[in-house]
């Protein structure tokens, strides 16, 4: 297989079914008011049904906690969530919403906290790759 300018060869850890591992690991490494502005961004595009089947319902329970018109997830309801919750979110998110994978890329570049972490740079890797296949 080509390896692409400037990316590192394919292996296992730099694949789309890696996507929500890194991501959970990047979730565990934000800091709290990132892990809101996360979480916000991986459930606005769901409706409650898959909120209520995903990691037992939490994610639903925030969202009916914070509100379903303008959803904004308060810091403490981010605290609770594992970092295993989210890679079940974004593993489902993936699935159905890349608009939302590319909001992720825009999170990552808008925090230099997140930036810097080593998890951000695999999961933009990953998903430029992906944008680019």
């Amino acid at each position: 297989m080509k390896q692409e300018r400037g990316l590192p060869p394919d292996r296992h850890a730099q694949s789309d079914h890696d996507i929500p591992q890194l991501v959970a690991q990047l979730y565990s490494e934000a800091s709290p008011p990132e892990k809101s502005r996360l979480l916000e961004l991986l459930v606005r595009p769901l409706n409650l049904l898959p909120l209520f089947a995903l990691a037992d319902g939490v994610f639903a329970r925030i969202w009916f906690r914070n509100g379903q018109d303008r959803l904004h997830i308060r810091v403490e309801d981010a605290l609770a969530v594992s970092a295993n919750d989210v890679a079940t979110l974004v593993a489902y998110v993936q699935q159905s919403s890349v608009e939302v994978l590319d909001g992720l890329m825009q999170i990552i570049n808008a925090s230099p906290v997140l930036a810097g972490s080593a998890a951000a740079i695999l999961v933009m890797l990953v998903l430029k790759r992906r944008r680019r296949a």
